[in-house]
């Protein structure tokens, strides 16, 4: 099945056909670093690098461009606030930024440009579109004329009215047109500079992004992404001073995820409902919130709560827990067994044959728009398979229940390759999950180890009685025990 992307501009699907075969080259706007990651960050930076995976599980060698946008107006209050340069500010939410990335899974971008790094191609940029009578100078500011650009409107679909009516405009009496938006700024006192034709200043947001973008990826690159948010008037004015000055399309392909929203409510600094990817990470393992990320279509909005992540959670328990059986059952497995993996039988061939399906299940959903929502569906079904085949092939001789567990791990690991989940060791998951959450519920750990040993006590004496009120008590914890024949193990509810 070829791949499939919505393309914004077109307003439907459409098979990719990248530039070079074999070969994509995207680029997403990243943040602006004058504060940290927050759950709208994460879930654009989760969506695009599933994109990422999944194009490489493919063959592709994919160049991923993801700037820092490391001069702006907020950028600079906060460092005129603190007293320090934007270069230090910058430095702190780039460091911060990269943390939070590598918590989530997130694997670092090809290229990582900033702003500040690229006042050349930026300087020539707006250079080219002055002279093409595209842009024009007012006292030291710069601005693209709109009205010179004929297909202004085309990526986001609004008319004229619709954008002045919902644009952020100056007001600003140096422009032609209310729409007309900066591409360099007249500095301020207290401002940093930069050299240019037309005095000292420095860019406006948009052509960064048009500049960056042609430096690493060329005139014409596959794939633009980046949240709902800022299809206008970011990508709208990104793409207009572009192909002004090539007369070739910025990219082949938009793509933007949906909003994040809080309990139902926009997310928004004034209602006090911004949550910061690191305080998410203290209760919840990182993966937690990938899962919830995925649970839905990239461009659909997702819902953030605590209860959708208790659910997230969960899900995650679920599969961990198979992933667990399997390693155990392997490790137990004599390595007489585990080396006959490529012997066949019938039961061997049949449940391979159910794997394998639900790959190709699972690659046709992420081929359609990298429809996650379907594809973790495809997910707990092999959940589901495997805790069958766990349960009802029980006296299996070892070796083929040692060929078909290794290539369950096999599909598992498939699966969280391309999704960036499962890359815990499932020993290593439940111990920081039962971690975090007894941090986070105030729960003692001596306490619940104490109980158990007075439990297992009270069983070994035969005392069911006591042993049950131990149950009761540790289950109004939320501790959920589990018995083995040579003894108990322990889950947080």
């Amino acid at each position: 099945m070829s791949q499939k992307i919505f393309n914004t501009a077109t307003r439907k699907k459409e098979v990719f056909q990248p530039i070079k075969e074999g070969a994509a080259g995207i680029y997403v706007c990243g943040i602006t670093t004058y504060d940290v990651c927050h759950v709208g960050h994460a879930r654009a930076a989760i969506v695009f690098d599933v994109v990422v995976r999944h194009l490489r599980m493919h063959g592709y060698e994919v160049t991923y461009v993801k700037n820092f946008t490391d001069v702006d107006d907020k950028i600079i209050d906060r460092a005129n606030k603190e007293g320090v340069s934007i270069a230090e500010i910058s430095e702190r939410y780039i460091k911060l930024h990269d943390e939070d990335m590598a918590a989530l899974g997130v694997i670092t971008p090809t290229i990582t440009p900033r702003a500040t790094e690229h006042m050349e191609d930026i300087i020539a940029l707006i250079s080219t579109l002055e002279k093409q009578g595209y842009a024009y100078g007012v006292d030291g500011d710069v601005y693209f004329a709109i009205n010179n650009y004929g297909k202004y409107g085309d990526l986001s679909g609004r008319n004229l009215e619709e954008m002045v009516a919902g644009a952020r405009v100056d007001v600003n009496d140096k422009k032609k047109n209310p729409l007309d938006f900066a591409l360099w700024k007249k500095s301020k006192k207290d401002e940093p500079f930069w050299e240019s034709p037309w005095g000292k200043g420095r860019p406006g947001w948009h052509i960064e992004c048009s500049a960056m973008s042609r430096r690493y990826l060329g005139e014409t690159f596959d794939i633009h992404g980046g949240g709902e948010d800022l299809i206008f008037p970011h990508h709208e004015n990104e793409t207009a001073q572009s192909q002004a000055a090539t007369g070739k399309p910025l990219a082949n392909y938009w793509m933007h995820n949906g909003f994040v929203k809080i309990n139902s409510e926009k997310m928004s600094k004034s209602l006090g409902n911004i949550f910061p990817v690191r305080e998410i990470l203290k209760n919840y393992h990182p993966e937690v919130l990938r899962l919830f990320m995925l649970q839905s279509h990239y461009r659909s909005p997702v819902d953030y709560s605590e209860s959708s992540l208790t659910e997230a959670r969960t899900s995650l328990i679920r599969c961990y827990t198979t992933l667990k059986i399997i390693k155990d059952t392997l490790d137990k497995l004599s390595s007489d067994a585990t080396k006959a993996v490529n012997k066949s039988s019938g039961k061997k061939d049949d449940y391979v044959s159910k794997f394998e399906k639900l790959i190709d299940k699972f690659n046709a959903a992420m081929d359609d728009d990298f429809n996650t929502a379907q594809a973790l569906g495809h997910v707990f079904d092999m959940v589901r398979l495997t805790n069958n085949f766990i349960v009802d092939e029980k006296h299996m001789p070892d070796d083929i229940k040692a060929a078909i567990l290794t290539k369950a791990k096999q599909v598992f690991d498939h699966f969280g390759t391309v999704l960036g989940i499962f890359q815990s060791d499932a020993g290593q998951f439940f111990v920081s999950d039962k971690e975090t959450e007894l941090r986070k519920r105030g729960l003692d750990i001596d306490k619940i180890e104490d109980l158990i040993k007075q439990r297992q006590a009270a069983r070994s004496q035969k005392d069911w009685s006591r042993a049950d009120d131990i149950r009761q008590e540790l289950g109004r914890l939320h501790i959920v025990l589990k018995d083995s024949a040579d003894k108990t193990s322990w889950i947080i509810e």
